[in-house]
């Protein structure tokens, strides 16, 4: 009977205590483990330099910070974060690029100095971790978008911009969306942003999928390097928070812009 119960604490301290067993932080965050135990859970997880977490040095827009993060060369990638442990709405995107590279870049709203982080999930299920310290003067995700400031931003509302080049495998997919991506945080302006992100191609097939939190910037800007063929055609659908769709058709150029002589 002791027997019995030693092995059923064990099952039941188990899970409590691989959730745990994460690496140490390079970067000394206060957050780490916090984070981690909520994202990863019990998936291994380690830090890898070959995730590419790009962006400038400093935050010279606290509310408009662009971030990319590159994981091409690692190969079975099927779900990629983007995270900042200090902002008070630390994911920005949960991307799975179904068929599609694993590159996604986007801009975020930084509300202090903090780490910013990419994590990318294997096919095995073990997640790899890079990222840095970024110093912003803060104030990102409190204060108001600059449509609500102007009034204007009812008139502007669900508009896209889209443009998709061909390149060596693939395309390049650069999108725009007009919306104010409230966070809530603001007095009297309730929370509001783009939620949820589909690309397919143009026989519907499914390319990349994104969740998308208020974290991103106001008039979100995405480039993502999906799987689709020159003169092809990709098929947007996008989902705010108050449930109203966006769509887009963006068709694939015939060939990549011919770069300027130097």
């Amino acid at each position: 009977m002791k027997a019995i119960m030693a092995l059923l604490l064990a099952l039941i301290a188990a899970p409590a205590q691989a959730a745990q067993d994460y690496p140490a932080d390079p970067l000394g965050s206060p957050m780490w483990r916090a984070h981690a135990r909520t994202l990863f859970g019990d998936d291994p997880v380690r830090f890898d330099a070959r995730v590419k977490v790009e962006f400038p040095s400093i935050a010279e827009d606290q509310r408009a910070f662009p971030v990319a993060i590159d994981a091409r060369g690692i190969a079975g990638v099927r779900r990629m974060l983007l995270f900042a442990d200090l902002n008070p709405i630390p994911v920005a995107i949960d991307y799975r690029p179904t068929h599609a590279a694993p590159y996604v870049a986007t801009r975020i709203k930084l509300d202090q100095r903090t780490p910013v982080r990419g994590a990318v999930q294997l096919t095995d299920g073990q997640w790899l971790v890079s990222g840095g310290w970024i110093d912003a003067a803060g104030g990102g995700c409190s204060t108001p978008p600059v449509s609500r400031v102007k009034g204007d931003w009812a008139d502007h509302l669900g508009e896209i911009r889209g443009r998709a080049w061909p390149q060596q495998n693939g395309a390049r997919l650069r999108l725009g969306f007009r919306h104010p991506m409230d966070t809530g945080l603001v007095a009297n302006i309730a929370t509001y942003h783009l939620d949820h992100l589909v690309v397919k191609n143009g026989d519907g097939r499914l390319l990349g999928e994104m969740d998308i939190w208020a974290s991103v910037a106001e008039d979100p800007a995405l480039t993502l390097m999906p799987d689709a063929p020159a003169g092809g055609q990709l098929l947007v659908e996008a989902r705010d928070t108050n449930g109203r769709d966006y769509v887009a058709r963006i068709d694939v150029a015939r060939q990549s812009p011919i770069p300027a002589r130097p």
